[in-house]
């Protein structure tokens, strides 16, 4: 029965996500079986990330510039195998105890010899732990010198010319392995397989000048330009044999390029690379290839050049049968043999640093004669001796590159997993995740999941899927001095706002970032994502709406109204001016006056009397039902975008914001309410503190007094409109409406001239 069926893992339910635990020393080394499906991302950049740059450049295994499953597993297991207790990894302290390291293994043994080497080294023999400066500067200062104990030499400018020399060229041809400082260099196999390749390639090209080649010095030029025209040529002589064998189908063999390539260039011509893709040539049955008819002309100059070479083997200069092609190939039988036989570098244990050459290079690079002086000269001996130098070194000088891996890994490899194999850091709201990069201070709001960003306008396409409302923002910081050794620069940043509202935050709006390092950056909004941000500003968002398109409408009839009384003033004045010069004395007219006055009076008593019913209506209801309108009327306004705004809030999911930072993101990852309050923190006044109202500035301003007025006025119509509802005040205006209608009636129409 496997592991995996037997073990049992442990998940917590955090944030609306299960997450696995890791925290016990079995659930580390069973990592390898947990399924890819249950880890919350599949890869993250190796840059960029709030997290130790070493232990990320080590995980990075293959520099791809990427950390992926198996990188993470392989670092795992490979930690777990030499620690004493795998469990020590969980909140590990900042210097890694020697007795965490495994004894009772060869390569425990080895690490802890290395271990107590470098404190030799840096004079604390006495010391029982090592911290990541340590072990960081001991590699370093091993990398500076030759004689470490590993075995393995760089082409160091302090070493001899020709021993130089035959490391670079070892790398050149067989590949590299890296000392305990990090360098690429060779060890004693590597020379060895270096020297054999050479005699291997010598040998080689002894038996290829004393094999029989079928067209002499040609033979490797026609071979290569066989290898590339083979499968065309052996579909030619297929679709031949076809054609044969079902006479008729030759159209369809011919494969019509209008109809299967119907790619064309600019000027309307079928371009190359599709009619490359055609037949070599017209196939008919049992037709030869000839050169000179019917071929196709993206391969005609290779078809050409091949007849040519290959002449000397063919009956015929100007055509070639299948069997003529079979006899061709079959001549050069034991040439491919021995090309394929060509030698190759040989080490029992892979390269760290794969060859940069191959060995036909060899005599380019090389010549006959400096191959024969790395045979028979003295610089791969001085390179043993050198090695058996090395070797002689105290015990426990090599490996310094492991133990710097293992202190590194054992403080920070747990808290990557926290952030890899699970969000438990992003979720424990404790501290910071790795993609945290600070805290974003703006409109009385200071904002936590802040993410580094390349490009805007890329980042925020994939990002809006995340249902945040997300605030781009360009930061810079200028060194205040010399002394001053923090960042500067401009630096892009996103952060998600997901408590108050958006109503002032609008580009330009300028706010101050920090980092995690604590250095505070001027930050400037540039972009802002609109998404719901909280219930209460979805509950008074229609009001807002309906206040500022009123405002927007009162302002437009102000303006035009008083366009339109500017221009009726200036008519007015206008015609005055012209009746004074003329004579005339300015008149007023009574009845059109009186007519507004009623108007007036009207208007004034129907908006009283509408006032009077709703507050009639108000007063005949029960004390119960009036907060039950209260709430049918909050329903109404604010139902639809409450509702809308609840199912938005719900889908926040921080996965589409990392994946747009180049994270491949395994889960949901969902954002809450809870959440969402806990990562925007708004502006409060302190618990316990005193405030003192008495605001010796408060505003006194008299643009408050038009507003009362009108108030007043309000009150005064809805008073007077009730008591005319009633009928215990007669309207005052309708004598003068029904004297009004009667003087109309008795004024006498203007006779006709």
């Amino acid at each position: 029965m496997k592991k995996n069926d037997t073990f049992c893992w442990k998940f917590v339910r955090i944030g609306g996500l299960d997450q696995v635990t890791l925290q016990t020393a079995d659930e580390l080394t069973h990592l390898d079986e947990l399924d890819p499906k249950l880890w919350a991302a599949l890869s993250c950049p190796a840059a960029g990330l709030e997290f130790d740059e070493r232990t990320l450049e080590l995980l990075d295994t293959d520099h791809d510039g990427r950390i992926r499953i198996p990188e993470v597993r392989d670092a795992v297991r490979w930690t777990c195998a030499r620690l004493a207790d795998p469990a020590s990894l969980v909140n590990p302290p900042d210097d890694m105890p020697l007795n965490a390291i495994r004894s009772d293994t060869p390569d425990g043994q080895a690490l802890l010899a290395a271990a107590q080497h470098i404190l030799e080294t840096l004079n604390k023999p006495e010391s029982d732990s090592l911290n990541q400066r340590e072990v960081m500067d001991a590699a370093a200062h091993a990398a500076q010198h030759l004689f470490n104990g590993d075995g393995i030499f760089p082409p160091d400018e302090h070493l001899p010319e020709d021993v130089r020399s035959f490391i670079s060229q070892a790398l050149t041809f067989v590949g590299g392995r890296k000392d305990a400082g990090g360098q690429p260099g060779i060890d004693s196999e590597i020379s060895a397989a270096f020297l054999q390749l050479i005699s291997d390639w010598k040998a080689w090209q002894s038996g290829m000048s004393a094999l029989s080649l079928p067209l002499g010095d040609d033979t490797a030029r026609a071979w290569a330009l066989m290898r590339q025209l083979r499968p065309k040529i052996d579909d030619y002589f297929l679709r031949c044999q076809l054609a044969s064998f079902a006479p008729g189908i030759e159209t369809g063999l011919a494969s019509s390029a209008e109809e299967k390539f119907p790619s064309e260039d600019e000027h309307g011509i079928l371009q190359s690379s599709a009619l490359a893709e055609l037949p070599l040539a017209r196939v008919e049955a049992e037709r030869p290839l000839r050169p000179d008819s019917g071929i196709n002309p993206a391969w005609a100059d290779q078809i050409a050049e091949l007849f040519r070479l290959l002449a000397p083997l063919l009956p015929r200069k100007d055509s070639m049968s299948r069997a003529d092609w079979l006899t061709v190939r079959t001549a050069f039988g034991s040439y491919v043999e021995a090309v394929n036989g060509k030698p190759a570098p040989q080490t029992s244990a892979p390269v760290d640093i794969p060859p940069s050459a191959q060995p036909e290079d060899m005599e380019k690079i090389l010549g006959t004669a400096g191959m024969d002086k790395l045979l028979n000269g003295d610089a791969a001996a001085s390179f043993d001796r050198l090695v058996q130098k090395d070797l002689a070194v105290p015990a426990g000088s090599g490996g310094i590159a492991d133990v710097e891996k293992l202190v590194i890994f054992h403080r920070h490899l747990h808290r990557l997993l926290m952030n890899f194999v699970s969000f438990h850091d992003f979720y424990n709201l404790s501290g910071q995740a790795a993609f945290q990069n600070g805290v974003l201070y703006m409109d009385g709001r200071s904002c936590r999941l802040c993410v580094p960003v390349a490009n805007v306008d890329k980042h925020s396409a994939m990002a809006a899927f995340s249902n945040l409302c997300l605030a781009y923002c360009e930061c810079r910081r200028i060194r205040k001095s010399s002394a001053d050794r923090a960042p500067e620069g401009t630096i892009t940043i996103v952060a998600a706002v997901t408590q108050g509202d958006a109503d002032l935050l609008i580009p330009g709006r300028n706010g101050v970032f920090v980092d995690n390092m604590g250095n505070d950056w001027d930050a400037t909004l540039i972009k802002l994502v609109q998404a719901p941000i909280s219930l209460r500003q979805a509950l008074w968002a229609p009001y807002k709406r309906m206040a500022r398109m009123a405002t927007e409408q009162l302002a437009k009839y102000a303006s035009s109204k008083t366009s339109s009384v500017s221009a009726t003033a200036a008519r007015k004045l206008d015609t005055l001016t012209k009746d004074v010069s003329s004579g005339k004395s300015p008149g007023f007219d009574i009845g059109k006056s009186a007519g507004i006055f009623a108007a007036v009076g009207l208007a004034m008593g129907a908006l009283g009397t509408a006032l009077a019913s709703i507050v009639q209506g108000l007063l005949s209801l029960s004390w119960w039902q009036l907060p039950l309108l209260v709430l049918a009327l909050l329903l109404v306004f604010s139902g639809p975008s409450l509702l809308m705004a609840w199912l938005k809030l719900h889908k926040r999911t921080l996965g589409p914001l990392l994946e747009a930072s180049g994270w491949a993101v395994n889960s949901f990852a969902p954002i809450n309410l809870r959440i969402g309050a806990a990562l925007t923190q708004k502006a409060k006044l302190p618990p316990n503190v005193h405030r003192d109202m008495k605001d010796p500035f408060r505003d006194r301003n008299p643009a408050k007094w038009p507003a009362l007025l009108l108030l007043i006025a309000l009150l005064s119509g809805a008073v007077a409109g009730g008591l005319i509802y009633t009928g215990l005040v007669d309207n005052p205006f309708s004598a003068l409406s029904e004297h009004l209608e009667h003087s109309e009636s008795q004024t006498p129409s203007p006779a006709r001239k």
